[in-house]
């Protein structure tokens, strides 16, 4: 049996997908790692996952595809998965093998319990930076039991739950008929967002399993990158709008969660979309809020009265300015990007 199936998306990755598939092989025979080989083209992305094939059978398994992006790649490795629980780990990035035991112990000593999502810490393995910014939640979580969401406390600005703290439980995400769009970079967004109404059981570890390695020029998350990539974010903020039907969200903490955190996901788009400079996408920020509130009016009234929603829709120059500098502000007290 399959505990944990790791799935490893890989594009162009051979500089550093190695280090990330050997944190993850100490665990041994009870967990599964799909490196998903995205159409590499550029490198011997699809050799290096076939020698770790061929060197670990039991474990390891290359599977190529057509290019079809990071959300793609995640879809078919999803497909192939066996485990009882799965955990995305980038293939720029890399686990704390250690705490990847704990993880795996924790599993199975809680298989009676039907628990639908561990969550653990990640550190920001950032470029340059001598001190590591850990992003903990055991400020809102109560570790080393189950919780239902009403057990759960408030969170602190800045911590929210992303795809590197989250380890589903397999059955979670096939309820939830989480297919990710092609060609499009964040969604880990979606991931961290659309399977949350199908999750009743949680279990957090005060471990700082993932270690999440950004800062290269050429990272999807860079800012230059960011704006580059506009249309995708788009995509996935309307995905998350729009998809996941907040109505039937019933119990009011997860809601509160799930509201905060598209907040968050409309205030990167708007703040993206000012910092382009670009009167195109400012004009997209406003068409976006304006059919929000046509489609939905309740969530537009929810997202558009907070404190990040006002922020967003300051009137002008000024109130644009505004906005940048908030992002900048949170910017440096977070340490993201």
């Amino acid at each position: 049996m399959k505990y944990l199936s790791f799935i490893i998306p890989c594009y162009n990755s051979s500089k550093y997908m190695g280090k990330c598939i050997k944190s993850i092989l100490p665990l041994g025979d009870d967990v599964e790692i799909l490196i998903v080989d995205d159409g590499s083209n550029k490198d011997n992305t699809l050799k290096i996952a076939k020698d770790f094939q061929n060197k670990y059978p039991k474990i390891c398994k290359a599977i190529h595809k057509t290019n079809g992006g990071h959300g793609d790649a995640l879809n078919v490795g999803l497909k192939h998965a066996k485990g009882l629980y799965v955990k995305v780990v980038d293939s720029d990035d890399w686990i704390s093998t250690k705490d990847g035991k704990t993880l795996l112990k924790t599993i199975k000593d809680n298989i009676d319990n039907n628990v639908d999502m561990y969550i653990t810490n990640f550190i920001y393995d950032k470029v340059g930076v001598s001190h590591k910014k850990t992003m903990s939640y055991n400020s809102a979580l109560p570790k080393d039991k189950v919780l239902e969401w009403n057990d759960i406390r408030k969170f602190k600005p800045g911590t929210y739950l992303l795809m590197h703290s989250i380890c589903y439980k397999r059955e979670v995400l096939i309820k939830s008929k989480l297919n990710l769009p092609k060609k499009t970079f964040y969604v880990d967004n979606i991931y961290a967002y659309q399977p949350f109404p199908f999750v009743k059981k949680i279990y957090y570890i005060d471990i700082n399993l993932y270690h999440y390695f950004i800062g290269r020029e050429d990272q999807s998350v860079n800012e230059k990158v960011m704006i580059g990539r506009l249309e995708q974010q788009y995509r996935v903020t309307r995905h998350m709008l729009y998809k996941v039907n907040l109505k039937k969200v019933k119990n009011v903490k997860l809601y509160k969660y799930m509201l905060n955190y598209m907040s968050i996901i409309m205030t990167i788009t708007s703040v993206f979309s000012i910092l382009s400079k670009d009167n195109h996408w400012i004009e997209e920020k406003n068409k976006l809020w304006k059919e929000l509130k046509k489609k939905d009016r309740k969530l537009y009234n929810d997202l558009h009265n907070c404190m990040l929603g006002i922020l967003c829709n300051l009137p002008g120059a000024f109130g644009r300015s505004v906005a940048v500098t908030g992002y900048k502000i949170s910017q440096l007290i977070y340490g993201f990007n």
